[in-house]
C-alpha cells in the first residue's frame, strides 16, 4: 500500500460524488401510486384489504388472467388525460416489475437506466446553474473595501499587537524547537513520541498566550474599561482557531525541527508546504470568520455571500497555480515513496551499483544492468502499477479543483462551506494515514531486532518473524488504505458507512474478518512459540544438549505440530465464513479410509515408522544396517530413512521394507580383533604382544579417549588352514570402533614385526602326478642344462 494512492483515490470520488452519480435513485411509479391509492388506503384502514390483495395475488400468479389484466388497464388509460401522464408500457412494466423471479438482466437494466437519467438531470441542474454562474457577485455594490477598510482600521491596534506577540513568542520558541528535533533524531521511539508532544503542546501554548495577551488588552486598554467590541472578539476568536489549525499543520510538517517532522520531506518542501498552507488557511479562515460578517453586517448578506465566493475562488486559483508549477517535483517526491524498500537492501543496491561503475570505468565494458534505465526498471518494479497514479496526481487534484469551483460559483455559501469542510475531513484522514502508513513503512525497512542474548538462544526466531512481521503490517497498510476510501465515500456521500456497519451484513462481515485475523494471529503464536521451543531444545549451547533420540522426536514433534495447527486453523476459518464443516470432516474421513485402502503400502510405512521411533531404534547420525544397507542416517521421517553408505551413496529405504535394524552406534561399541599366527608360534608370547599393543594405542591422544574398557581376551579361537585365530575385543564408544579397530591393527603388525611373530599367509601343495609305473613329468628349472628326473 502507497499512502499517495489515497489523494487519488478520494479526488476521484469528489469528482463523481459532485457529478450527482451518488443520488439516490428515482422513485418507481408502481400500481395504486395514483389517484385510486387514497381509497385503497382508506378501505385498508377499515379492515377490507386481505380479499383485495389476495384477488390481486392470484390474478399476478396467473399469466392469463395477468395479460387481461394489462389489456383492461390499457384500453381504460387509453382515452383519460391520465394516459399521457403514465403511458401504458409504464404500467405494464411496473405490474412485471412486481415479479418475483425478475431476471437479472432486467435489474442491471433497471439500475443503469436510474444512474444515467440521474446523470443527465445532475449535469443538466449544473450546466444551467453555470450559464448564471456570476450572479453570485451581483451583490458586490462596491462600497465593500470602504466598510472593510474602516474595520480593520479600528481592528489595527488588536490586530497588530496580537500577531506581534505571537511573531516574538514564536521567535523565542523555534531554538527550542530545534534543540527537540536533534535530541529526538538520537532518541528511542517512546521518547521521540514525547518529545514530539512537548513540542506541539508549546506550540500551542505561544498561540493560546498571544491570543490571552491580546483579549486582555482589548478588554482593559482598547475602548471602555472591561469591555470588548464583537468585532475584536470575532478576530480574536478567528486568530485562535486559524492559528491553532496552523499548529496542527505544523506538528505534521515541523519546518523549523527535522528531527520531529513525521513525514518524509526535505527541509525546504517542508517550509515551502508550511508557507502554503499558512496563506490559505489565513484567507479561508479569517475570511469566513471575520471578512464576511463584517461585509454582511455593514453591506447585506448577498455581498457577504460573493465575498465568500471570490475568497473561494481565490483559493482555488492559487491552488491550480500550486499544482501546476511544483506537479513534477511532487510527482518525483511520490515515485520516491512508492520506491521505498529495506534501507539495508537499498544501502547494498548502490554499493553494487558504486562498484560496477567503477568496473565500467576502468574496463570500458559497462555491465549488464546498470545505467538510469536500470534505476528506472527497478523503481518501476518496486512501485508497481501505482506508479502511473503517481505521475500523474495533478490531474486528479485539478479535476477536484474544478469541481470545487462548480460548487462555489453555482452553490450557496452553506453548501460551499460543507464541501470545504468535508474536504478538510478526509485531507485529515489522509494525514493520519500517512503518518501511521510512514511508521509502518518505517517498522518494515527496519524489521524485527531481537536482544542478543534471545538471538542466540533462538537463532531461528528472527528470520522467521522477518518472513511475516513486514507481510503483516503490509495488510495493515492495504486495511488503512482501504479504511480511509470508505470514509472519504461516506463523507461525500457516495456511501452510507455507519448504516452498512450498523446493519446485519455489515456486522456479519466485519466481524468475520476480525475473527479470521485472530484466528491467523493466534494460529501463528501458537506455532512460533512450538518451533521456539523446539529450536531452543535444540540449541547445544543452552540447557541440557540434546541427544539423538531426542533430536529426532522433536524434529518429528515440529513437522506434525505444524501440520495440526494448519488443519485446526483452516478449519476455524471455513467455520467463520459460514461453511459448515461437519460434512467436511466427514468427508475428509471417508476419503482418509480410501486413501488409506489404496495406499497400504504408505499406511505400513508410517505404522512402523511409528512404532520405530517408540521403541528409539534409529536416530540422525546412527550407524544402521537395514534392508540389506548399512550407512550413517542423515534424515529420519515417519515413513522413511535416509542413508548415506561408506561410497557416499544416499539410499532412501520405506519403513515397510525393513523387518530388522542393526544399530552399531546404540550406547557403546566393540572392536573384535581376530588375529591369526603361525602354528609354530606361542600363544602366550601372541597374547603378550597383543596386551602391549592395546597399552600402548590407549596412550595414544586421539585414539584413547574413545576406549572406554580393558582389553577384553577370549583366547584361541580357532584353527585355520593356515594359522592359528586368537580373539581380543576393545569397548569403545559409539562410532569409533571402526577408527579404533584401525588404528590397534597398525600397532599390531608393528609390535610382531619387532618380536618375529609369524602373520602367516595362505599355503599350497602342488602334485604333479605319476604314472603307473612310477615315472612323472619332468621338470624344468630355469638356469640349467639337463630337466631333473623323477
Amino acid at each position: 500500500m502507497r499512502h499517495h494512492l489515497f489523494a487519488a483515490l478520494a479526488l476521484v470520488t469528489l469528482l463523481f460524488a459532485s457529478l450527482g452519480l451518488g443520488s439516490g435513485a428515482t422513485a418507481q411509479i408502481l400500481p395504486g401510486t395514483g389517484g385510486s391509492a387514497e381509497p385503497e388506503t382508506s378501505e385498508s384502514a377499515a379492515g377490507e384489504p386481505s380479499g383485495r390483495l389476495q384477488t390481486l395475488l392470484e390474478i399476478l400468479k396467473d399469466d392469463t388472467a395477468r395479460a387481461e389484466l394489462i389489456s383492461e388497464l390499457e384500453q381504460g388509460l387509453a382515452g383519460t388525460s391520465a394516459a399521457a401522464e403514465i403511458p401504458a408500457d409504464t404500467v405494464a412494466e411496473a405490474v412485471a416489475d412486481t415479479e418475483s423471479d425478475i431476471s437479472l438482466g432486467r435489474r442491471i437494466a433497471l439500475v443503469t437506466q436510474d444512474v444515467a437519467e440521474t446523470a443527465v438531470a445532475e449535469l443538466s441542474t449544473i450546466w444551467a446553474a453555470m450559464g448564471t454562474s456570476g450572479a453570485v457577485f451581483n451583490g458586490l455594490g462596491g462600497n465593500e473595501l470602504s466598510i472593510l477598510g474602516d474595520a480593520l482600521w479600528d481592528l489595527g491596534l488588536v490586530i497588530v499587537l496580537t500577531i506581534a506577540t505571537f511573531l516574538i513568542l514564536r521567535r523565542a520558541a523555534i531554538p527550542v524547537y530545534r534543540r527537540m528535533g536533534h535530541r529526538a533524531e538520537a532518541a528511542g521511539p517512546v521518547r521521540t513520541v514525547l518529545i514530539f508532544l512537548g513540542s506541539v503542546a508549546m506550540d500551542a501554548v505561544v498561540v493560546m498566550l498571544a491570543w490571552a495577551i491580546g483579549y486582555a488588552v482589548t478588554v482593559l486598554v482598547v475602548g471602555e474599561f472591561g469591555q470588548i467590541g464583537i468585532r475584536q472578539t470575532m478576530y480574536l476568536n478567528a486568530f485562535l482557531l486559524v492559528e491553532m489549525f496552523k499548529v496542527a499543520m505544523r506538528a505534521m510538517l515541523s519546518p523549523s525541527a527535522a528531527g520531529l517532522r513525521v513525514l518524509p520531506l526535505s527541509n525546504r518542501a517542508a517550509r515551502r508546504l508550511a508557507r502554503n498552507f499558512n496563506v490559505i488557511v489565513s484567507v479561508i479562515g479569517y475570511g469566513q470568520l471575520l471578512v464576511v460578517p463584517i461585509i454582511n453586517q455593514g453591506v447585506s448578506f448577498a455581498a457577504g455571500n460573493a465575498v465568500s465566493a471570490l475568497l473561494a475562488l481565490i483559493v482555488l486559483l492559487h491552488l491550480v497555480v500550486l499544482v501546476i508549477r511544483h506537479r513534477a517535483a511532487v510527482a518525483d517526491w511520490i515515485m520516491a515513496q512508492l520506491s521505498l524498500t529495506d534501507p539495508a537492501a537499498t544501502a547494498e543496491e548502490d554499493a553494487r551499483r558504486e562498484t560496477e561503475a567503477e568496473v565500467a570505468t576502468e574496463t570500458g565494458f559497462a555491465p549488464a544492468f546498470t545505467g538510469p534505465d536500470a534505476v528506472e526498471t527497478q523503481s518501476r518494479r518496486r512501485g508497481g502499477f501505482l506508479r502511473p497514479l503517481a505521475a500523474n496526481w495533478h490531474w486528479f487534484m485539478l479535476a477536484y479543483l474544478a469541481c470545487m469551483f462548480a460548487v462555489v460559483m453555482t452553490q450557496p455559501p452553506n453548501v460551499t462551506f460543507a464541501a470545504l469542510i468535508a474536504s478538510g475531513k478526509i485531507i485529515l484522514a489522509l494525514i493520519l494515514a500517512s503518518l501511521l502508513s510512514g511508521l509502518l513503512s518505517g517498522m518494515v525497512g527496519r524489521g524485527v531486532r531481537l536482544p542478543q542474548d534471545l538471538s542466540l538462544k533462538l537463532p531461528l526466531l528472527e528470520p522467521r518473524l522477518n518472513r511475516v512481521v513486514p507481510r503483516v503490517l503490509m495488510a495493515v497498510r492495504f486495511v488503512i488504505m482501504l479504511i480511509v476510501v470508505l470514509f472519504a465515500l461516506d463523507v461525500i456521500g457516495l456511501i452510507a458507512l455507519r448504516d452498512w456497519m450498523e446493519s446485519q451484513l455489515g456486522y456479519r462481515v466485519t466481524s468475520s474478518l476480525i475473527s479470521l485475523a485472530g484466528i491467523l494471529l493466534v494460529a501463528y503464536g501458537v506455532w512460533l512459540a512450538m518451533t521456539s521451543w523446539v529450536d531452543y531444545r535444540l540449541n547445544p549451547d543452552y540447557g541440557n544438549i540434546a541427544t539423538a533420540r531426542e533430536t529426532t522426536l522433536l524434529t518429528l514433534l515440529r513437522n506434525a505440530g505444524t501440520i495440526a495447527i494448519f488443519i485446526l486453523a483452516l478449519m476455524f476459518c471455513l467455520s467463520e465464513i459460514g461453511l459448515d464443516i461437519g460434512p467436511l470432516l466427514a468427508s475428509a474421513g471417508v476419503l482418509g479410509l480410501a486413501i488409506g485402502f489404496g495406499a497400504q503400502k504408505m499406511v505400513q510405512d508410517i505404522i512402523t515408522g511409528i512404532f520405530i521411533q517408540f521403541e528409539n531404534a534409529i536416530n540422525v547420525g546412527d550407524v544402521i544396517t537395514v534392508g540389506g544397507t548399512t550407512g550413517t542416517v542423515e534424515k529420519l521421517t515417519i515413513r522413511s530413512v535416509s542413508l548415506r553408505d561408506v561410497q557416499g551413496c544416499f539410499h532412501l529405504i520405506p519403513f515397510s521394507s525393513v523387518d530388522m535394524v542393526s544399530n552399531f552406534t546404540r550406547d557403546f561399541s566393540y572392536f573384535v580383533c581376530d588375529m591369526g599366527v603361525a602354528y609354530r608360534e606361542n600363544v602366550d608370547e601372541v597374547k603378550a604382544a597383543m596386551v602391549d599393543s592395546f597399552e600402548e594405542l590407549r596412550e595414544d591422544a586421539d585414539q584413547g579417549a574413545a576406549i572406554t574398557g580393558d582389553l577384553e581376551w577370549f583366547g584361541l579361537q580357532s584353527f585355520g588352514d593356515s594359522a592359528v585365530v586368537l580373539r581380543a575385543r576393545i569397548k569403545t564408544i559409539p562410532g569409533k570402533q571402526w577408527a579404533t579397530g584401525r588404528a590397534y591393527n597398525g600397532i599390531l603388525k608393528r609390535v610382531f614385526d619387532e618380536r618375529g611373530i609369524e602373520i602367516p599367509f595362505p599355503h599350497q601343495t602342488i602334485f604333479f602326478g605319476e604314472a603307473k609305473d612310477g615315472s612323472t613329468q619332468p621338470i624344468r628349472i630355469e638356469g640349467t642344462a639337463t630337466p631333473a628326473k623323477a
